[in-house]
């Protein structure tokens, strides 16, 4: 297992995934497999787990981590919306627990360590280009978005996806600007932001770009109406007693999983509030600070 990378919350995961011997579970947001490995190694010689990632880089490191696990893993390289055909396609009509960790990877927030410049732009804290693609096969990318929408559209990506107050400022002054210059970089477009913000409105705790970064990353790879789909649809695969496990890692996607366990009407929800993690995790690796663990049941049927 690739030492940099540190699995989220996984005593409370496998806690509440409860994984049992000979299950089928499924893994939504493979990353390098952490996640993946201790269900596997929890459900016994005969369980099998089927991992979903449309990151191909992240993908390939995953394949290397599950080797020892044989074809008691199926890896799918495409986003987990493609979980009733997959299903489908692996004669699987029941699984026994499905866990979403909606967090970007450490290889996707590191991923320009080797060479200046060979990120995704997921980041700010290192030139790279404005990418931010989960799937480079994808044709649209942040640096798009910034080039050809409309000030108006932009902020309201900026407010919708990033909860950005100051949304309307800076979606001006950024298209002000690129008729003078292309924005195509991460420290280029961080820079115009800090610029477009008053310093007295600048955050204490995160850096004033933090919420233009993810809105830009959340509309470029269609996160939040990939996460509607698919807690839409994943209940009707779980079997009773099943587990549906998310880690999320802002409001948005918190909201959306707290409304969608509520609403449906084959879920039980387990965790009343969202669980976090504990201070010693947090120590280990800081960036599961922002980290909630949301868990609904599936009902027994009835006749």
């Amino acid at each position: 297992m690739d030492t940099a990378h540190q699995p989220v919350m996984p005593a409370e995961v496998l806690f509440w995934l409860a994984p049992a011997a000979g299950g089928i579970y499924v893994d939504g947001n493979l990353g390098l497999g952490g996640h993946a490995a201790a269900i596997l190694e929890q459900s016994g010689p005969s369980g099998r787990l089927i991992g979903f990632d449309w990151d191909q880089e992240a993908l390939a490191r995953a394949r290397s981590n599950l080797a020892r696990f044989g074809d008691r893993v199926h890896l799918q390289p495409c986003n987990f919306i493609e979980l009733e055909a997959t299903l489908a396609e692996l004669a699987i009509s029941r699984i026994d627990g499905i866990l979403l960790d909606l967090g970007l990877s450490s290889l996707q927030l590191d991923s320009s360590g080797e060479a200046a410049g060979a990120g995704r732009g997921f980041s700010f804290r290192r030139p790279e280009p404005l990418d931010m693609r989960m799937d480079r096969r994808q044709e649209l990318t942040a640096a798009d978005l910034l080039r050809d929408l409309s000030a108006a559209e932009l902020a309201d990506i900026f407010y919708y996806y990033g909860e950005e107050r100051q949304a309307r400022r800076i979606a001006g002054w950024l298209v002000k600007q690129r008729q003078q210059t292309p924005i195509v970089t991460t420290v280029q477009l961080a820079e115009l932001v800090a610029a477009a913000v008053p310093r007295r409105f600048h955050p204490r705790n995160i850096h004033v770009a933090t919420r233009v970064f993810q809105a830009l990353r959340i509309a470029v790879n269609r996160e939040l109406e990939n996460l509607e789909k698919i807690l839409a649809v994943a209940p009707s695969f779980l079997s009773p007693k099943a587990r549906f496990v998310v880690i999320s890692f802002h409001s948005l996607e918190d909201r959306l999983v707290k409304r969608a366990f509520r609403e449906d009407p084959r879920l039980k929800i387990l965790t009343t509030r969202p669980l976090q993690p504990q201070e010693a995790e947090l120590q280990r690796n800081p960036r599961a600070r922002s980290a909630k663990l949301r868990v609904a049941e599936r009902r027994e049927e009835t006749a």
